[in-house]
């Protein structure tokens, strides 16, 4: 096999999106609350950031494996700029942005949903279940 030479300009993935998708999403909801907090928050459910919480504010939270994501997910199987949640005021959606390996609301795949508190999310392999603040309406 001959390698062949990148034309100069030509922009080189080094760190590619590796196909990907979820299984066993079959998860009951956990209908988590975010105790003190008004607004949306995602849980990260499992692995190694289980816990964490990403507390949502107006407007767009950008998702992805971009290191300037708002919610940096670092694995090959999430795309640099993989989905946007969206709030206002009324309520939480979220927006596949042309991923390769998509997003998944609750075991389906989705261009874009409303999403409401104990949903399940996939992006890649991270888990993420939606929270509502418990002081929120």
């Amino acid at each position: 096999m001959t390698e062949r030479p990148i034309p100069e300009g030509v922009p080189v993935e080094h760190e590619p999106t590796v196909a990907f998708e979820p299984g066993g999403t079959e998860v009951a909801p956990t209908g988590r609350r975010v105790a003190g907090a008004f607004g949306w928050a995602l849980v990260v459910e499992n692995g190694p950031q289980a816990g964490l919480t990403y507390v949502l504010g107006e407007g767009d939270t950008t998702a992805g494996r971009d290191p300037d994501a708002d919610i940096y997910l670092g694995d090959v199987t999430v795309s640099r700029h993989h989905a946007i949640f969206h709030v206002d005021p009324d309520g939480l959606t979220v927006t596949d942005v042309g991923s390769t390996n998509g997003t998944y609301v609750n075991g389906v795949r989705v261009d874009s949903a409303h999403l409401a508190p104990g949903d399940q999310i996939f992006i890649g392999k991270f888990h993420l279940v939606v929270a509502k603040g418990s002081n929120g309406t």
